[in-house]
């Protein structure tokens, strides 16, 4: 693989969102929105992608900021991660977001690194991620998925033909807060439920998101009724910084008198999608807050899980996260 230099390709810098979106209608196949390019650039530095023109978009006014609204809280795509981390208003009353935005990477990456990046980001497999002709790539093999493949990152859940595991910490978070992303693109602008937005190889194996081509995410909403809320963000990694989850946990906890009344509980690094887990959930509610349900909860979050020849240590590994994710909200 070449690694000494990016391929050709032509640069666009729009400043509205609307430019951006005609431009990528314009060039069609070829183009490839960028925001901080900490993705980006790694594809285009291993030549596994070389679009014919990039649509780098952090120049366009208002898709950036963090808002309160009357319905909750908005942050604006392009906002850092270092921003969400240290905000004062997402730490008082949505503060998974800013535990979960600090976990991600490095401090370098963070200032750079945008929610929508992380939101959008491709699978992080090496095998795609190398330029072999997998599945994922339009091949008709996952290598990741034979008694040789190395597989210790992958999914329990939800593989069809490719095991890759969402990569997005913030993907993970957005979920358990029942978060809505606003989408434009030439058909004008449509709002998705996190829990929708991202999707397994079985409805699409060449895309990770809905987003249709020439379609951008410019927000995403959070709504006020998981503000305040107690809240548990863990992510367990080889290395505390830069790596990816190899299994992190997210969850939102309402109470009345010790009694749980309203939960989420979403895992990372499962499978291809954040994986919420509504039968941990419906076990929950109207359960108390302690370590016995916490087991038992972890106990059913395992449930179905499939393992492959070097991932089976992420099945206690999960049990274990979400019994502290109910326990220690």
């Amino acid at each position: 693989m070449s690694r000494d230099m990016m391929p050709h390709f032509e640069l666009y810098q729009p400043d509205t969102v609307e430019n951006a979106i005609d431009l990528a209608k314009r060039i069609g196949e070829g183009a490839w929105i960028m925001a901080g390019g900490q993705d980006s650039l790694d594809w285009f530095k291993d030549r596994a992608k070389r679009p014919r023109a990039v649509i780098e978009i952090t120049g366009i006014q208002g898709l950036s900021g963090i808002r309160e609204t009357a319905e909750g809280l908005e942050i604006g795509a392009l906002t850092t991660l270092t921003e969400i981390e240290n905000s004062a208003l997402v730490r008082e009353k949505y503060s998974l977001l800013s535990t979960a935005a600090g976990r991600v990477a490095s401090p370098q990456i963070r200032n750079i690194g945008t929610l929508g990046g992380n939101l959008c980001q491709d699978a992080r497999c090496w095998y795609y991620r190398s330029g072999v002709n997998c599945y994922r790539a339009g091949g008709n093999s996952c290598y990741a998925d034979t008694p040789q493949g190395l597989n210790r990152e992958h999914c329990l859940f939800g593989a069809s033909r490719c095991v890759a595991v969402s990569p997005s910490d913030m993907g993970t978070a957005s979920v358990a807060l029942d978060a809505q992303m606003v989408i434009r693109g030439p058909d004008g602008e449509r709002v998705v439920p996190a829990e929708e937005f991202f999707i397994g190889p079985a409805t699409d194996i060449r895309r990770m998101t809905v987003l249709k081509p020439a379609e951008i995410l410019t927000a995403v909403r959070y709504p006020k009724t998981w503000a305040g809320a107690k809240f548990y963000f863990e992510k367990v990694a080889d290395r505390n910084t830069w790596d990816f989850a190899l299994v992190s946990v997210a969850s939102a906890l309402r109470l009345e008198g010790g009694t749980i009344r309203e939960a989420r509980v979403v895992c990372g690094g499962v499978e291809c999608v954040p994986r919420r887990l509504k039968a941990v959930e419906q076990l929950l509610v109207g359960s108390p807050q302690s370590d016995e349900v916490g087991r038992l909860a972890g106990t059913t979050a395992v449930r179905g899980a499939t393992t492959l020849n070097f991932n089976h240590f992420k099945v206690p590994l999960m049990e274990n996260l979400v019994r502290r994710a109910i326990r220690d909200a």
